[in-house]
């Protein structure tokens, strides 16, 4: 059964192939400017040694390091159906930026191409809000491209209230479940 985990080196290779279906599908080109595009850009051709890839999962395990270039405390989980990679999700602490606050919201997911269509994306989404409701965030905000409607069922599907479309994005407000004060 899949679980939400901490991202861990044991999945190396299976982690590895799941980075070469999303290179398949024309992600971490120049013009992905996604977070999954950024990692692939920078760490793409150094993950094969295990060290580096060790390297790369504890910078992203490490208790609320800033997300690079988004420059929030960020928690990364991955999706892990024992030693088989299925996806990632992040829970950005805060929306402390313009971008976020626009367009990027509190959690950003990928699912691997040959997970999809499985409902996954919405395991891990409701699977994350019990770790948002434990960073003290009582509401997320969740967005999704206005064309990409499979990431707007599953928002939707989480428990998703829209609120509006800013700059090519549907925006959403998502219950934690952590009771109002």
């Amino acid at each position: 059964m899949p679980e939400l985990a901490p991202p861990t080196g044991l999945v190396h290779h299976s982690y590895i192939a799941a980075m070469e279906e999303f290179r398949a599908e024309g992600r971490g080109g120049p013009d992905d400017d996604t977070t999954l595009g950024a990692t692939l850009g920078e760490y793409g051709e150094k993950w094969h040694d295990p060290a580096v890839f060790e390297r790369y999962v504890a910078e992203v395990t490490a208790a609320e390091h800033p997300a690079g270039r988004l420059g929030v405390p960020v928690t990364t989980l991955w999706y892990l159906d024992g030693g088989d990679y299925l996806g990632r999700i992040a829970i950005r602490h805060t929306i402390g930026t313009r971008f976020l606050r626009e367009y990027g919201g509190h959690i950003g997911y990928d699912v691997r191409p040959t997970a999809r269509r499985r409902g996954h994306a919405t395991a891990m989404l409701r699977g994350c809000l019990p770790y948002a409701a434990r960073l003290g965030l009582e509401s997320v905000l969740v967005t999704c491209d206005t064309d990409n409607t499979g990431s707007r069922k599953v928002i939707e599907a989480s428990g998703g209230v829209f609120e509006d479309e800013r700059g090519g994005k549907l925006r959403y407000w998502i219950r934690t479940g952590l009771p109002r004060v």
